[in-house]
């Protein structure tokens, strides 16, 4: 018999706001967290829009000396965990620390070291790198920064699949529990890849837009002006726990993360599968592991990056799974305001979806304004306003570079 998991705190540290209610109330009011990139010099770039933290200091969540040994991604992943763990009212001095683990992941991981201190090497030779350039670039720094910032011994792992990074993590960290093999686990995902070479390694692939003059619009999943996705930066932890542990310390209980489906499309190294099919099988092994059938199903938080290939994607493959049902589902994307957080992306997402089957209203996408009838992008995606639902039963969906496909089932707790 597998255990009941359930979610007890929420971190998000995104381009729309740090905190829960600073994010939840931006995602109400359809608040766009792009703009023009102030991180650096973009006179040379196509691209001149991205989606940044804004105000974001690590002193507010730790040691400043400590900060400094951390790239940028780290101190996002400490910031949103010790925010959950807050939130969650878990108090580590009274947990056995050995059943209490990390499952964070990066897409991407350091790479405003990476960048940095390849400068710092062809301007000034080898003896200049800092001493602490591997340890800041290593994807897995962000769960072992978090370990330590929070006193957690237990199963401690790190994913990278690209896009999908978050919610792997999240099913994976579900699935030990689940089993047995931890009580607590904060999850998710942290990334910080709004730097030159990002923006030049993207851009150059065509996969950003390029509205630079109309930032806050240029993100605009699932509409049929969609020109490429905006790079976004942030991270979003979740504590999952064991529903026997949370009762008996007196925890709020958000939702119940009651399935998870992972698989590949094996088709391409960038694009997905033009069919869907990948994608749809992975919507169906998440709703048979929890135990439900698409009619079950509520809400949707998309993937929905604004490519043109990955909403036609993912659009057929809900018709797949959902048939006619489809119809009736709603189905957004808030990266229509926080942009693609790339690895974390699944983690904030989560967070939303959370948030709508507790506060019983649906993210909006914003920035819909034309129907893509000829790809067949017809379906209810909450256009432009926050609405009012009851939502029993979502979907959060992210799909990666590589094939990746990832979902997780989330129910409102009973």
């Amino acid at each position: 018999m597998k255990r009941r998991v359930v979610i007890t705190g929420i971190g998000p540290v995104t381009p729309i706001g740090i905190g829960k209610e600073d994010f939840w109330q931006s995602l109400l009011s359809g608040k766009s967290g792009v703009g023009m990139i102030t991180a650096f010099d973009t006179t040379n770039f196509n691209v001149k829009i991205a989606a940044e933290v804004k105000d974001f200091n690590f002193e507010n969540y730790g040691d400043k000396k400590e900060g400094r040994r951390m790239d940028r991604m780290a101190q996002f992943a400490v910031a949103a965990s010790k925010i959950a763990v807050q939130d969650a009212g878990l108090d580590m001095s009274k947990e056995n620390p050995y059943r209490c683990g990390v499952c964070v992941g990066s897409g991407i991981g350091g790479l405003h070291t990476f960048t940095e201190q390849t400068w710092k090497f062809k301007e000034k030779g080898p003896r200049f790198v800092s001493p602490l350039f591997i340890p800041m670039i290593l994807g897995n720094m962000a769960s072992g920064e978090i370990a330590i910032a929070c006193g957690m011994k237990g199963i401690n792992t790190c994913l990278q699949t690209a896009c999908a990074t978050s919610t792997n993590a999240l099913g994976d960290a579900f699935r030990s529990i689940a089993y047995g093999d931890a009580d607590v686990i904060l999850a998710g995902g942290s990334e910080a890849a709004v730097n030159e070479m990002a923006i030049a390694g993207f851009g150059n692939m065509k996969a950003l837009s390029t509205d630079n003059d109309r930032p806050q619009q240029a993100s605009r999943p699932f509409d049929k002006t969609r020109n490429g996705f905006v790079l976004g930066e942030g991270a979003g932890v979740l504590v999952l726990e064991e529903l026997e542990h949370a009762k008996q310390r007196g925890a709020y209980i958000y939702a119940e993360l009651a399935g998870y489906g992972a698989n590949c499309d094996a088709h391409h190294m960038t694009a997905p599968d033009p069919t869907g099919e990948g994608a749809a099988e992975c919507f169906r092994m998440a709703l048979m592991d929890a135990g439900l059938q698409p009619e079950d199903v509520d809400y949707i938080n998309a993937h929905g990056t604004s490519t043109e290939l990955n909403d036609k994607a993912e659009t057929l493959a809900i018709k797949n799974v959902f048939g006619e049902y489809a119809y009736k589902l709603a189905v957004s994307s808030i990266k229509s305001m926080t942009g693609h957080l790339l690895g974390a992306a699944g983690g904030i997402e989560a967070i939303a979806t959370v948030l709508a089957i507790t506060k019983g209203i649906l993210p909006p996408t914003i920035n819909y304004e034309n129907v893509d009838a000829e790809n067949g992008l017809d379906l209810d995606y909450v256009p432009n306003k926050a609405r009012a639902a009851d939502v029993k039963v979502a979907l959060s969906n992210n799909l990666g570079f590589g094939g990746h496909n990832a979902c997780i089932v989330l129910k409102k707790f009973e």
